[in-house]
């Protein structure tokens, strides 16, 4: 059973949603309110829910809380990482962590976002690109 579905509470639904809209590729179909719902659908049918329904001022996840959007390669990863960095986002650069070619930011909203691609069986069978173009 995939999950298909989440909803997470944010200060500012609007800025969240934009900022989702831009750079992951959701497109909003549904509002409630003046910044107290958000319904966003991916082109997979994932349906990503922004909400502030208490109007609160601040939201505080857990530490490890992150969501993750996992890529086909390491190249898609590291072409996220530059659109992100372009858009002023700080954060540290792509890194092997867990079985998988990864980056960390906090979102807007407050949530830790991973973006990241998971190496079949945990391990790299991938030579960074650096080391691919020296052997071409």
């Amino acid at each position: 059973m995939p999950l298909n579905h989440i909803n997470l509470t944010v200060p500012d639904v609007r800025q969240t949603r934009e900022f989702f809209e831009t750079y992951f590729g959701f497109h909003c179909v549904a509002e409630r309110g003046r910044d107290a719902l958000a319904v966003l659908v991916d082109d997979t049918g994932f349906i990503f829910t922004l909400s502030n329904f208490d109007k609160a001022t601040e939201v505080e996840y857990p530490g490890a809380f992150h969501i993750g959007f996992m890529q086909d390669s390491r190249e898609q990863v590291d072409e996220m990482f530059a659109r992100l960095k372009f858009a002023g986002l700080d954060m540290e650069p792509p890194r092997e962590f867990h079985g998988a070619w990864t980056f960390y930011f906090r979102a807007p909203g407050g949530f830790l976002v991973e973006v990241g691609h998971q190496y079949r069986g945990g391990r790299s069978t991938e030579a960074p690109a650096a080391s691919r173009a020296e052997s071409v």
